[in-house]
């Protein structure tokens, strides 16, 4: 599993109003895309993806963060999320300041 020590960003933070994206969504999107790893054999179909959101806040959702990262693995890996089939999401608790998303396709 690939582990990014970023905190996710919830869709309230990420959007205002009808749907405008946020001045945080955009630099959320930019960091994304930097420290994403270059991978070979991304799946384009039948895409199966397990997530682990590392949140430091018990009140986090467990899907606080699922639509942000999404997008930015579509927009690194050029794939169409319409073709994810499975989704495995867990959530860990962890300490203040270690937030973090691991993902492994499979």
């Amino acid at each position: 599993m690939i582990k990014l020590n970023i905190k996710a960003l919830s869709v309230n933070k990420a959007f205002q109003g009808r749907r405008f994206k946020t001045p945080e969504y955009n630099k959320f999107i930019s960091n994304m895309l930097l420290v994403l790893p270059k991978l070979k054999d991304v799946p384009t179909k039948d895409i199966r993806l397990k997530i682990d959101f590392g949140y430091s806040s018990k009140l986090s959702d467990i899907d606080n963060g699922l639509k942000t990262f999404l997008d930015c693995l579509v927009k690194k890996y050029g794939f169409d999320d319409r073709y994810i089939i499975e989704l495995h999401v867990t959530k860990t608790i962890v300490n203040k300041g270690q937030d973090y998303i691991k993902f492994e396709f499979y």
